[in-house]
């Protein structure tokens, strides 16, 4: 697991805020932003699939079932256990479905996680989304943060897509074709872009949720 230097995203921030106004308003707002990271594995994996599609706190809770019904979120251990009872976690018929085809692959071989880690973003990507249960926005995700690759970047994140909208201060949010078109002029930070649209949401989030003086 690796992740950028501060040096390196400090420079990446500051083109960054050259290239689109929305991303220097979250780069004045925030800073630096702080790069998320995760060791890789089938835990990080199993995550992120129960994380998709549903909001943060419902995402929380059923995770939480999950940890406690399964102890260390394994490849062996979801394969071990019963799928109606990962059901009763909350996870959904198609999550529990990919998460074991996930499973079985790395068990299996067929999914590797260190070739990944040590592969060309290329081939990483590709061995990743050959998995039945990994998609494109999981996969960018894994780089993003096993990896730390600067330029991953996940096309279809709403809250991407929602924090440019306010900080632009567009009228509209741009829809997920529009959006990766728009990134394109990100290249080669991408990545380091999404850090500082995710940074500034949260930042809003929480101030919105904090505490009203009086």
């Amino acid at each position: 697991m690796t992740a950028p230097t501060k040096r390196a995203l400090k420079a990446a921030c500051e083109r960054l805020a050259t290239t689109d106004k929305a991303l220097a308003r979250a780069y004045e707002a925030i800073g630096v932003p702080v790069w998320r990271s995760s060791p890789p594995g089938y835990g990080m994996l199993a995550r992120m699939i129960a994380y998709q599609q549903i909001t943060t706190k419902a995402a929380a809770t059923i995770w939480g079932r999950v940890e406690d019904f399964l102890g260390d979120v394994t490849a062996e251990a979801v394969l071990e256990a019963d799928p109606e009872a990962l059901r009763a976690c909350g996870l959904s018929r198609p999550k529990v479905s990919h998460l074991t085809s996930i499973a079985e692959a790395m068990v299996s071989g067929e999914l590797n996680l260190a070739r990944v880690c040590a592969a060309d973003l290329d081939s990483a990507r590709q061995e990743l989304i050959s998995v039945r249960g990994i998609g494109p926005w999981t996969a960018e995700l894994f780089l993003l943060y096993a990896i730390g690759a600067m330029d991953a970047f996940p096309t279809a994140d709403v809250g991407l897509m929602e924090a440019h909208k306010q900080l632009g201060r567009y009228k509209t949010r741009m829809e997920s074709k529009a959006f990766t078109a728009h990134a394109e002029r990100w290249r080669p930070h991408r990545g380091v872009a999404a850090h500082l649209l995710w940074g500034w949401l949260n930042a809003e989030r929480a101030r919105d949720s904090a505490p009203k003086a009086g």
